[in-house]
Protein backbone atom coordinates (compact mmCIF):
# COMPACT_ATOMS: atom_id res chain seq x y z
CA UNK A 1 0.00 0.00 0.00
CA UNK A 2 2.84 2.38 0.80
CA UNK A 3 4.24 2.22 -2.74
CA UNK A 4 0.78 2.96 -4.16
CA UNK A 5 0.36 6.22 -2.24
CA UNK A 6 2.18 8.19 -4.95
CA UNK A 7 -0.14 6.78 -7.60
CA UNK A 8 -3.13 7.38 -5.38
CA UNK A 9 -2.20 11.04 -5.04
CA UNK A 10 -2.60 11.30 -8.81
CA UNK A 11 -6.10 9.90 -8.57
CA UNK A 12 -7.31 11.37 -5.27
CA UNK A 13 -7.06 15.06 -4.51
CA UNK A 14 -8.18 14.69 -0.86
CA UNK A 15 -5.45 12.31 0.35
CA UNK A 16 -3.48 13.51 3.38
CA UNK A 17 -0.20 12.27 4.89
CA UNK A 18 -1.71 11.37 8.24
CA UNK A 19 -4.33 9.01 6.79
CA UNK A 20 -4.09 5.32 7.55
CA UNK A 21 -4.11 2.79 4.72
CA UNK A 22 -7.69 1.86 5.57
CA UNK A 23 -8.80 5.52 5.46
CA UNK A 24 -7.11 5.97 2.09
CA UNK A 25 -8.81 2.85 0.75
CA UNK A 26 -12.19 4.00 2.08
CA UNK A 27 -11.65 7.39 0.44
CA UNK A 28 -10.72 5.65 -2.77
CA UNK A 29 -13.74 3.34 -2.64
CA UNK A 30 -16.08 6.27 -1.97
CA UNK A 31 -14.63 8.52 -4.65
CA UNK A 32 -15.85 8.64 -8.20
CA UNK A 33 -12.81 8.57 -10.44
CA UNK A 34 -14.36 8.28 -13.87
CA UNK A 35 -15.70 11.30 -15.67
CA UNK A 36 -18.02 11.51 -18.62
CA UNK A 37 -15.80 12.21 -21.63
CA UNK A 38 -18.30 14.53 -23.31
CA UNK A 39 -18.79 17.13 -20.59
CA UNK A 40 -20.31 20.59 -20.79
CA UNK A 41 -16.88 22.20 -21.07
CA UNK A 42 -16.63 20.93 -24.65
CA UNK A 43 -18.33 23.99 -26.08
CA UNK A 44 -16.92 24.60 -29.50
CA UNK A 45 -16.89 27.76 -31.52
CA UNK A 46 -18.75 28.05 -34.78
CA UNK A 47 -15.48 27.57 -36.68
CA UNK A 48 -14.62 24.42 -34.73
CA UNK A 49 -18.06 22.93 -35.32
CA UNK A 50 -17.82 23.82 -39.02
CA UNK A 51 -14.37 22.21 -39.24
CA UNK A 52 -15.74 19.03 -37.64
CA UNK A 53 -18.70 18.96 -40.03
CA UNK A 54 -16.48 19.53 -43.07
CA UNK A 55 -14.01 16.86 -41.93
CA UNK A 56 -16.86 14.43 -41.36
CA UNK A 57 -18.32 15.08 -44.82
CA UNK A 58 -14.93 15.21 -46.58
CA UNK A 59 -14.12 11.75 -45.28
CA UNK A 60 -17.26 10.13 -46.61
CA UNK A 61 -18.30 8.29 -49.75
CA UNK A 62 -20.97 10.93 -50.31
CA UNK A 63 -18.22 13.53 -50.73
CA UNK A 64 -16.20 11.33 -53.09
CA UNK A 65 -19.18 10.57 -55.31
CA UNK A 66 -20.52 14.13 -55.33
CA UNK A 67 -17.09 15.66 -55.97
CA UNK A 68 -16.43 13.19 -58.78
CA UNK A 69 -19.83 14.07 -60.24
CA UNK A 70 -19.07 17.80 -60.13
CA UNK A 71 -15.67 17.24 -61.79
CA UNK A 72 -17.17 15.12 -64.58
CA UNK A 73 -20.02 17.60 -65.09
CA UNK A 74 -17.52 20.49 -65.26
CA UNK A 75 -15.40 18.72 -67.88
CA UNK A 76 -18.38 17.55 -69.96
CA UNK A 77 -20.03 20.99 -70.00
CA UNK A 78 -16.77 22.68 -71.00
CA UNK A 79 -16.01 20.05 -73.66
CA UNK A 80 -19.51 20.40 -75.19
CA UNK A 81 -19.41 24.20 -75.21
CA UNK A 82 -16.08 24.01 -77.10
CA UNK A 83 -15.11 27.55 -78.15
CA UNK A 84 -17.74 29.19 -75.87
CA UNK A 85 -16.58 27.25 -72.77
CA UNK A 86 -15.87 29.24 -69.63
CA UNK A 87 -12.92 26.88 -68.91
CA UNK A 88 -11.61 25.33 -72.16
CA UNK A 89 -9.77 22.01 -72.43
CA UNK A 90 -6.70 22.23 -70.24
CA UNK A 91 -9.26 23.18 -67.51
CA UNK A 92 -7.01 25.73 -65.82
CA UNK A 93 -9.87 27.15 -63.75
CA UNK A 94 -10.78 23.63 -62.59
CA UNK A 95 -7.17 23.08 -61.46
CA UNK A 96 -7.29 26.35 -59.53
CA UNK A 97 -10.57 25.39 -57.88
CA UNK A 98 -9.18 21.95 -56.93
CA UNK A 99 -6.04 23.53 -55.45
CA UNK A 100 -8.12 25.98 -53.41
CA UNK A 101 -10.41 23.23 -52.13
CA UNK A 102 -7.39 21.16 -51.07
CA UNK A 103 -5.68 24.17 -49.48
CA UNK A 104 -8.75 24.99 -47.39
CA UNK A 105 -9.85 21.45 -46.65
CA UNK A 106 -6.52 20.15 -45.31
CA UNK A 107 -6.19 22.58 -42.35
CA UNK A 108 -9.86 22.10 -41.43
CA UNK A 109 -9.40 18.34 -41.30
CA UNK A 110 -6.22 18.75 -39.23
CA UNK A 111 -8.02 21.00 -36.72
CA UNK A 112 -10.77 18.42 -36.36
CA UNK A 113 -8.24 15.62 -35.93
CA UNK A 114 -6.37 17.59 -33.26
CA UNK A 115 -9.59 18.08 -31.29
CA UNK A 116 -10.40 14.38 -31.61
CA UNK A 117 -6.89 13.52 -30.44
CA UNK A 118 -7.39 15.70 -27.35
CA UNK A 119 -10.67 13.93 -26.60
CA UNK A 120 -8.93 10.58 -26.98
CA UNK A 121 -6.16 11.72 -24.65
CA UNK A 122 -8.71 12.70 -21.98
CA UNK A 123 -10.48 9.35 -22.38
CA UNK A 124 -7.17 7.48 -22.05
CA UNK A 125 -6.32 9.43 -18.89
CA UNK A 126 -9.75 8.64 -17.49
CA UNK A 127 -9.31 4.96 -18.30
CA UNK A 128 -5.91 4.97 -16.63
CA UNK A 129 -7.32 6.44 -13.41
CA UNK A 130 -10.22 3.98 -13.35
CA UNK A 131 -7.86 1.06 -13.98
CA UNK A 132 -5.49 2.29 -11.29
CA UNK A 133 -8.31 2.55 -8.76
CA UNK A 134 -9.53 -0.91 -9.66
CA UNK A 135 -6.05 -2.40 -9.41
CA UNK A 136 -5.46 -0.88 -5.99
CA UNK A 137 -8.86 -2.01 -4.72
CA UNK A 138 -8.29 -5.55 -6.02
CA UNK A 139 -4.81 -5.62 -4.48
CA UNK A 140 -6.31 -4.61 -1.13
CA UNK A 141 -9.02 -7.26 -1.41
CA UNK A 142 -6.36 -9.84 -2.28
CA UNK A 143 -4.35 -8.87 0.82
CA UNK A 144 -7.46 -9.09 3.01
CA UNK A 145 -8.43 -12.50 1.61
CA UNK A 146 -4.87 -13.74 2.24
CA UNK A 147 -5.03 -12.44 5.82
CA UNK A 148 -8.39 -14.19 6.33
CA UNK A 149 -7.00 -17.44 4.92
CA UNK A 150 -3.94 -17.19 7.18
CA UNK A 151 -6.17 -16.66 10.24
CA UNK A 152 -8.38 -19.53 9.14
CA UNK A 153 -5.33 -21.78 8.84
CA UNK A 154 -4.21 -20.76 12.34
CA UNK A 155 -7.67 -21.46 13.72
CA UNK A 156 -7.74 -24.89 12.05
CA UNK A 157 -4.37 -25.72 13.64
CA UNK A 158 -5.65 -24.59 17.04
CA UNK A 159 -8.83 -26.65 16.60
CA UNK A 160 -6.81 -29.74 15.67
CA UNK A 161 -4.56 -29.23 18.68
CA UNK A 162 -7.63 -28.86 20.92
CA UNK A 163 -9.19 -31.96 19.37
CA UNK A 164 -6.03 -33.96 20.09
CA UNK A 165 -5.97 -32.73 23.69
CA UNK A 166 -9.64 -33.63 24.11
CA UNK A 167 -9.03 -37.07 22.58
CA UNK A 168 -6.08 -37.69 24.94
CA UNK A 169 -8.10 -36.60 28.00
CA UNK A 170 -11.00 -38.85 27.09
CA UNK A 171 -8.74 -41.96 26.97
Amino acid sequence: MKENRKLLKEVLKDIRRDMSDEEVLNLLADSKISVKPETGKDKYTLGQRAADAIAKFAGSWAFIFSFTGVLILWMVVNALLASKAFDPYPFILLNLVLSCVAAIQAPLIMMSQNRQEEKDRRRAENDYKVNLKTEIMIEDLYDKVNAILAKQSEMEKLLRAESKKDAERSR
